[in-house]
């Protein structure tokens, strides 16, 4: 962020915000082609945002491509700034929303209180709806009581809001910026589907010995036979997936990011895998199916799922709460904020510039109380239990309350891509919990209710940190606040009656839990709600892994939480995730070897995220269009039979009957000359300005 971004405190008492639009300017801003253009990108960036996370652990922040995409649509039809902003602001939501419900929705078949999640299990779809939308309108809620205060402290640098503030004021020069992201969308969606019709292998496992089986051994004394331990067997990793959505994962992340994460799938399949593998082998032949005997692959997999797994939800769980203790005097400053908003009188609202109006806090708190009542409604229905149900909705509502104003709060400060909703809802997840066993909750209506609690608080407290960074666009914009919240609450209904069926379509062709749908922070509050409400937690690993997580503090990682759900990933994701980091230092290497200036590197960042946010949503979108064939392939209803035989057809031909994992390779080498040339040669005329820099 430049400089001149910048406010400094002393100024604040001297100096009153002057907003782009000036605040007697009347402007077109809520007009229904703005809505309407915010809605499908919310759907489409939603639900591309909702297989990325399910399959990578991981959401990208939809500010910036959705500022890009509404502008280049809008400017062509002589739409204003304020416009555009509208459209933005109704397009992001959708993210915020697929984060929430990625964590949580899917541990509810983890547990097994929703024996189907199909397309068509409408009484599946009405009770997930149902947990995201109250989730979704809450949060909106709960950040509209605390806007003012955060979103006009100059402590707070909302660096995604300002970069995409500036890409509205940039007018036509962001506007071109468009076509990086559009032409990668191809890019990323044909690479996908060459893939999955067989033209080359995506993903390949490498076997390989740990010591010899029968001949290896391990010395337990120093005399005699007695102490060696026979030792051997075999193992087996996973060269990186030739993904473009996940190289595009690593690029905007950054190598050092990428590289802690890789370092827990390093630690699961480097060092703990195979060390149980040759301690283990000789007991482990002795399970090996009769007629595979040679199947240590199966094994090496079932040790990562139910050794390695558990020692990473400790780790997660480690990881989760040191996010929050470190950035616990953020916590308690928005906290401060949102009580002294509430203070407030009627007296202090009126009279308000247009830019100042915002939702009637009578209207927000009526609204608060008809969620509320939905919510004991909703909790009983999925629990069958009336005083622990109502006691959950009552937690919910303060928890979520708190966790909405974090949630802003951190968003102000790292930005909605590194918002730790995850950490959030494990807080909420635990307490929830532990009011259930205390209150004699248990068995599956008790898991239930905690994972109903859970949802709707990661739902809220995502979109609550994604509006409050558009109600901080919208500040340094000049657009009305009302018609901000009025697009809000359009979008979060629409978004929410819709976000079931991508991941019902995903879980339908792929499953859940599964290698290309690993889900891991839904895994974990599956583990987590089973173990305590349940009693089905192996905690002497879990244990493991908050010593190891505690280790990892006391070492000063960076992020113990993300080489926890590195453990937790498939070894190919995580790998294709640091090859995309490795792209994205070598441009920044090229780029400094060329001599660029400050103007230039963040014309070659724009570039290279645009490039990489369309590799992401090409494959995101045509994952799921393949997706729907695949459901649809495998339907039984009679009036789709043709579709369904034509679907089949589609999905089960193959260019190649083996496809070679070196094609693969070859592919991936094209991709990392488009992710280093292309945003190399953007980098324009030394002289011009620079532009907003994508804070992704």
């Amino acid at each position: 962020m430049s400089t001149s971004n910048r406010v400094n405190p002393s100024e604040v008492t001297t100096q009153k915000h002057q907003p782009f639009v000036p605040v007697n300017m009347e402007m077109k801003e809520f007009t229904w082609r703005a809505v309407i253009l915010g809605l499908f990108m919310t759907v489409i960036l939603g639900a591309a945002n909702a297989y990325l996370g399910l399959r990578a652990g991981i959401t990208i922040a939809a500010t910036y491509p959705a500022a890009v995409i509404g502008m280049a649509i809008l400017r062509g039809m002589k739409g204003s700034v304020l416009e555009e902003n509208i459209a933005r602001t109704s397009g992001t939501i959708g993210e915020g929303i697929a984060a929430g419900a990625i964590f949580t929705i899917p541990a509810f078949v983890f547990v097994g209180a929703w024996k189907s999640f199909g397309v068509t299990d409408w009484g599946t779809y009405f009770q997930a709806t149902a947990l995201i939308l109250v989730g979704s309108v809450i949060g909106v809620l709960f950040i509209s009581l605390v806007r003012r205060g955060m979103v006009e402290d100059p402590e707070l640098p909302f660096h995604e809001s300002v970069a995409a503030a500036e890409i509205h004021k940039a007018g036509q020069r962001g506007a071109q910026a468009a076509k990086y992201l559009f032409w990668n969308i191809g890019v990323g969606g044909f690479i996908y589907i060459l893939g999955r019709l067989g033209l080359f292998a995506a993903d390949k496992d490498v076997h390989l010995q740990i010591g010899n089986l029968g001949r290896s051994q391990v010395r337990l004394g120093t005399t005699g036979d007695a102490n060696v331990l026979a030792a051997g067997g075999a193992s087996t990793f996973a060269a990186p997936s030739v993904s473009p959505a996940y190289l595009g994962v690593g690029y905007i992340i950054g190598l050092k990011l990428a590289s802690i994460q890789f370092a827990g799938g390093v630690l699961a399949w480097g060092l703990i895998v195979p060390l149980l593998i040759f301690l283990m082998g000789p007991e482990l032949h002795r399970y090996l199916p009769a007629d595979t005997p040679d199947d240590w692959a199966g094994m090496a997999v079932a040790i990562w799922r139910f050794i390695v797994r558990p020692i990473a939800v400790g780790g997660m769980i480690v990881g989760a709460a040191w996010t929050l203790i470190k950035m616990r005097n953020s916590l308690m400053l928005g906290l401060g904020r949102a009580i002294a908003d509430l203070r407030k009188t009627a007296a202090d609202q009126a009279a308000l510039p247009r830019t100042e109006r915002y939702m009637s806090s009578k209207l927000v708190f009526g609204l608060i109380a008809v969620m509320f009542v939905l919510m004991c409604a909703l909790y009983i229905h999925i629990s069958g239990l009336v005083l622990p149900a109502i006691l959950a909705a009552v937690v919910m509502l303060i928890v979520g309350f708190f966790f909405a104003t974090i949630s802003g709060s951190l968003c102000g400060f790292i930005g909605s891509s590194n918002n730790p909703v995850s950490g959030l809802t494990l807080s909420t997840l635990l307490i929830a919990a532990l009011l259930m066993v205390s209150l004699g909750a248990r068995g599956a209506h008790g898991v239930a209710v905690v994972l109903g609690v859970a949802a709707v608080v990661c739902v809220s407290s995502s979109v609550a940190g994604e509006l409050l960074q558009d109600f901080k666009v919208g500040y340094i914009l000049g657009g009305t606040p009302a018609k901000i919240q009025k697009a809000e609450l359009i979008a979060v209904v629409v978004a929410s009656l819709v976000m079931y069926f991508p991941l019902a379509l995903l879980n339908t062709a792929f499953g859940f839990g599964t290698r290309q749908l690993a889900a891991p922070q839904a895994g974990l509050m599956a583990a987590l709600a089973q173990g305590i409400v349940g009693g089905d937690m192996p905690w002497p690993l879990v244990g493991v892994g908050i010593l190891f997580g505690i280790a990892m503090i006391m070492m000063q990682v960076r992020s113990p939480m993300l080489v926890a759900v590195g453990m937790y990933l498939p070894f190919e994701t995580t790998f294709a995730i640091f090859i995309g980091g490795v792209f994205r230092a070598i441009g920044d290497w090229a780029a400094n070897r060329r001599g660029y200036n400050s103007a230039q590197k963040a014309r070659v960042e724009n570039a290279g995220v645009l490039t990489a946010s369309g590799l992401i949503a090409g494959e995101s979108l045509l994952g799921l269009l393949w997706a729907a064939l695949v459901a649809l392939a495998i339907s039984q209803q009679a009036w789709l039979r043709g579709a369904a035989a034509a679907a089949k057809r589609i999905t089960s031909w193959q260019m190649f009957e083996h496809p070679l994992y070196l094609v693969g390779l070859i592919v991936m080498a094209l991709l990392a000359l488009l992710m280093i040339v292309l945003p190399v040669t953007a980098a324009g005329d030394p002289s011009e300005p620079a532009p907003p820099t994508a804070m992704m």
